[in-house]
């Protein structure tokens, strides 16, 4: 009986996982995303030419560009948040704290900077790419064991690693609203735990977690565009 159960469990576990490869995983690996938009060049493509996991997204916003672009420098775990489940990252140990306004002293950002997506600046994304109103470009490589130090390309490559980039791409469609269409692409090393932490947990989390932010960015923007 028990192996049977637990057969059973492992088929439905088995059929799950393939369900979701077919079905769910296209599209959510490019949610709100038009075709031409997956197609695509973005800010930062040459940072990750071959990557493991490509993902491209997007929302319409009713609001300027000059509304939008505000929401998107002040972001990181340190500065205005995510955006996203700030209950869902205290949850795990991350205490997150989205911003509703746009404060002035967290305006500046500049190539070169670090956009930190965990408080007390792990996790730190570098800034290599910044046109205001239009682009950023965030890109990290990681030494996980080091999870505070970013390689560089001169480091060793140690035995696990992951490389990410995170792209941001704001459009005018007119003097009322934005095209916003962000790109997340990722790399790690050849390890199983490795293909299992980042394919099976962190891609369908980091789903969720992209899905509310790009709405939460929208949801801000619009309110304070018509001022709410």
């Amino acid at each position: 009986m028990i192996r049977r159960t637990l057969g059973a469990a492992a088929l439905l576990g088995v059929a799950t996982a393939a369900g979701y490869a077919a079905v769910l995983r296209p599209r959510h690996l490019r949610w709100g995303a038009t075709d031409d938009e997956v197609a695509s060049d973005f800010p930062g493509d040459g940072l990750l030419p071959a990557p493991r996991l490509l993902t491209t997204r997007a929302v319409t916003i009713g609001a300027p560009v000059a509304a939008v672009w505000p929401w998107i420098v002040q972001l990181g775990a340190d500065r205005g948040g995510l955006y996203s489940y700030d209950r869902l990252e205290r949850l795990i140990g991350a205490d997150m704290r989205n911003a509703d306004r746009i404060v002035p002293e967290w305006q500046t950002l500049a190539v070169g900077d670090t956009v930190s997506l965990a408080p007390g600046g792990a996790m730190g994304l570098e800034v290599v790419e910044l046109e205001p109103n239009r682009t950023l470009v965030l890109h990290a490589r990681v030494d996980p064991s080091a999870p505070g130090r970013l390689l560089g390309p001169d480091d060793p490559t140690p035995p696990a690693w992951f490389d990410v980039c995170w792209s941001w791409r704001l459009t005018e469609i007119d003097d009322r609203t934005t095209r916003l269409a962000v790109r997340f692409s990722m790399d790690w090393d050849d390890r199983l735990a490795s293909w299992v932490a980042w394919r099976v947990f962190t891609e369908p989390a980091h789903f969720v977690m992209e899905r509310k932010m790009l709405l939460g960015i929208r949801e801000r923007a619009e309110r304070l565009s018509i001022g709410g």
